[in-house]
């Protein structure tokens, strides 16, 4: 559950970044979104093992 709590807290450090992009027009903002959907991504990506192997091991025992 932690990697929730991770997920929830970039998504919220995102916003001021949003609001500055695409209201501001500040393209540094932009960059700054691009980079944490990249770590969104990576972040994804191990909650997506790390269920799997829990399903795994549910499924063996």
């Amino acid at each position: 559950m932690d990697k929730f709590e991770q997920l929830q807290a970039l998504l919220d450090g995102m916003k001021v970044d949003r609001e500055k992009f695409f209201a501001k027009g500040q393209n540094a903002a932009g960059t700054r979104l691009r980079k944490e959907l990249n770590n969104i991504r990576k972040l994804c990506a191990d909650m997506r093992k790390e269920i799997q192997e829990i399903r795994v091991s549910r499924k063996s025992s």
